[in-house]
């Protein structure tokens, strides 16, 4: 058994991990779970302790095979939850990660089953994001990149949006950006803002950092 604070760790990685591929650097998982550099290090040394990474000095972390499978445990057993909670107990989108944080590290495998089977297994979360499988097998790539990479005049959809701050989520909710969403990238500022243009609620300027949580897709790719 590990303990929660482990867990979280492990997920954050594996998320880092995904985002900009390994070796995962220590400032960037303190900047990730908010936490004093020596704190990580510390706890980076006993999560190789319990071979769930691996750690290069200088370099940075890598999470072994275990180390991935108990990532993906607690990252499906949070999409699910959060799944769960918009289409069944009416949280809104904005409001269902801490609640999600709170339990994941405490359901059961059949409670896991259950909820699973109650949702009729989805494969994406209320985000956007992928839920892994019952196998725990890492979700493929969706070809996702993030909104900044794209240029005025572009045509996109949005596939995933980062559920990590819940006044963002709340804004793009009232913006009418959400999975699904097409959007035309009409402006982008040299001072860090970006506007785009939704299908029913007009013009939307996003600070760059906003702008940077939303993944989309090109509409020819995504429609194909």
């Amino acid at each position: 058994m590990f303990t929660d604070v482990m867990e979280d760790y492990l997920k954050a990685i594996y998320v880092l991990q995904t985002e900009s591929g390994p070796p995962v650097s220590t400032s960037a998982i303190a900047s990730s779970l908010d936490k004093t550099p020596p704190t990580v290090t510390s706890m980076v040394g006993t999560l190789a302790e319990h071979d769930l990474l691996v750690h290069e000095k200088y370099k940075g972390v890598e999470l072994t095979a275990e180390g991935e499978r108990v990532a993906l445990e607690v990252i499906r057993h949070h999409r699910l939850l959060e799944t769960y909670l918009t289409e069944h107990l009416d949280y809104a989108w904005s409001e269902v990660h801490e609640e999600a944080d709170a339990l994941e590290h405490h359901i059961s495998e059949e409670f896991e089953r259950r909820v699973a089977a109650a949702l009729d297994n989805p494969t994406v979360d209320p985000h956007g994001d992928p839920i892994p499988g019952a196998d725990l097998q890492p979700p493929a790539d969706d070809g996702s990149v993030r909104l900044t990479e794209f240029s005025e005049g572009d045509h996109v959809v949005v596939s995933r949006v980062s559920d990590r701050d819940d006044e963002e989520l709340a804004y793009l909710e009232r913006a009418g950006i959400t999975p699904g969403t097409e959007l035309v990238v009409v402006d982008i500022a040299p001072f860090g803002m970006l506007t785009v243009e939704t299908p029913h609620d007009g013009e939307q300027s996003l600070p760059e950092s906003v702008a940077r949580s939303i993944r989309v897709e090109p509409v020819d790719e995504a429609v194909a």
